[in-house]
């Protein structure tokens, strides 16, 4: 390749003249008029275009001209092939085939011999693209904007056909995700109903349609799968209270706990099924054996602890008060006549004063602030009163000739009384109140009992033979 300004040898792999320093701009032959042109020009331009020779190069040099100098250069048919080629490449590398100029480049104008089988590059001093010639009458040039319009064009139809890509590809992976979900719910459904939730849910669905055999079945089966947990242990109980049977329902909890005594979600559920069915009096009897501190933490709000007694059980020979009072706090109820109290019964406010020589046992319960009744706690007391002997009288008996006084010594708590013609004293007879007169010139039998102030019971008789006589 040959500089068009200076004819000095330009080395295929550059674009500038090492003589010169000139610029060596190419427009690719990619033109969508391509054929058209190549029809139209054949066999019109031979001729039309002559090689510049070196004398006009130098001469124009000579001159020092500088305005818009047009010089042509006769390319090979193997040198066109060669630039057509790489332009191309270039272009499928870019991936923009609409695109004739490289960025930042100016172009000049290109003629082709179609006899000849050479290209013709016109260029100028100054770098702007010339026509296209076609024939020796005319020139043929294309639109730059034509060219903008089918580039544009293109890259649409490109970013249409992307897009088109894109939404298929979207489309595709929704419809697997949705597959993918599907299979995924089936098998969490499957599971589910094989778990024991599942299983407790489709024994209480059998309840709702009253088939009983088949929810105990279920509830059984979630049992076998998971025996700590209480959801199943509390269907199978509804399974026998909705067959109107209290005491099946109920052992169903008092089984498990056997073997269970530390589970305090199946006490929970016990206490739940007490309340449901308002025996909340067997609350207490569930917890009281009930030693494990975990448990009893977690059902705290039913427990309420048997009523103490201040008196310890026992025969007592004195009149006794007991107190009666509850850790847990709440209200206190008792009877003294040996049946259980309820909340019926009479309420604690004060000691109970035990007066009544006999035995008494006093039974109490404790309510707490939730209305759990306490178990019943129970104390018997006996009070017997000591008999004292015989009261001492004085004088002995005896013959007296001076008058004399009859005393009977009386002890705290006793009153004595006294008969004087033989007969045996009741609490009916004299009442003694203080030294007697013996009687004179007679003879007296006087007879003496003491009788207990509390339970009414009398002592021995004493009985004195008086003889009196004047001098």
């Amino acid at each position: 390749m040959r500089c068009t300004h200076c004819g000095a040898n330009i080395p295929d792999d550059q674009m500038i003249c090492p003589e010169c320093g000139a610029e060596v701009q190419i427009v690719p032959d990619y033109n969508p008029l391509d054929d058209v042109l190549t029809r139209e020009v054949r066999g019109s331009v031979e001729g039309a275009t002559r090689q510049i020779q070196t004398g006009d190069i130098r001469r124009a040099r000579r001159e020092n001209i500088t305005g818009n100098v047009n010089s042509t250069r006769v390319l090979s048919q193997g040198e066109m092939d060669r630039i057509r080629e790489e332009r191309r490449a270039r272009m499928r590398r870019s991936g923009d085939p609409g695109r004739q100029n490289a960025p930042g480049r100016n172009t000049g104008s290109m003629r082709r011999s179609a006899a000849g089988g050479t290209g013709v590059i016109n260029r100028s001093s100054t770098g702007n693209v010339g026509a296209v010639k076609r024939g020796t009458t005319g020139r043929i040039s294309q639109d730059p904007d034509e060219r903008r319009r089918t580039s544009e064009e293109r890259r649409r139809q490109q970013q249409m056909k992307r897009r088109e890509a894109a939404k298929k590809k979207r489309r595709n992976v929704l419809l697997f995700l949705f597959f993918l979900l599907v299979l995924i719910g089936v098998g969490i459904y499957v599971i589910y109903q094989n778990s024991y939730t599942g299983v407790v849910n489709r024994g209480y669905d059998a309840l709702q349609t009253d088939d009983y055999e088949e929810a105990q079945s279920l509830f059984n089966r979630a049992i076998t799968k998971d025996r700590s947990r209480s959801g199943a242990y509390t269907g199978l109980a509804q399974v026998y209270m909705d067959q109107d049977d209290l005491e099946g329902a109920e052992s169903v909890f008092l089984t498990a706990l056997e073997t269970q005594p530390s589970n305090a979600e199946l006490y929970q559920a016990a206490i739940a099924f007490y309340v449901d069915t308002e025996q909340q009096n067997k609350i207490s009897s569930l917890l009281q054996d009930c030693e494990d501190e975990t448990v009893l933490n977690a059902v705290s709000d039913y427990v309420s602890e048997a009523p103490q007694f201040s008196l310890e059980e026992g025969t007592y020979s004195e009149v006794q008060e007991v107190a009666i009072s509850s850790e847990t706090g709440g209200t206190i109820y008792y009877t003294t006549d040996g049946t259980d109290p309820t909340e019926s019964s009479t309420e604690y406010t004060e000691p109970i004063l035990l007066q009544d020589e006999g035995e008494t046992e006093i039974r109490a319960i404790a309510v707490n602030a939730n209305g759990i009744p306490s178990v019943v706690a129970s104390g018997i007391y006996t009070i017997e009163f000591p008999i004292v002997d015989a009261p001492a009288v004085t004088p002995a008996t005896g013959q007296y000739t001076e008058p004399t006084k009859i005393t009977i010594t009386v002890p705290e708590g006793y009153t004595a009384y006294y008969t004087m013609d033989g007969s045996t004293p009741t609490s009916d007879s004299e009442k003694y109140t203080g030294p007697i007169d013996m009687p004179q010139n007679t003879q007296t039998i006087f007879s003496a009992i003491l009788v207990n102030d509390n339970n009414g019971k009398a002592t021995d008789v004493t009985t004195r033979n008086y003889i009196t006589r004047s001098e």
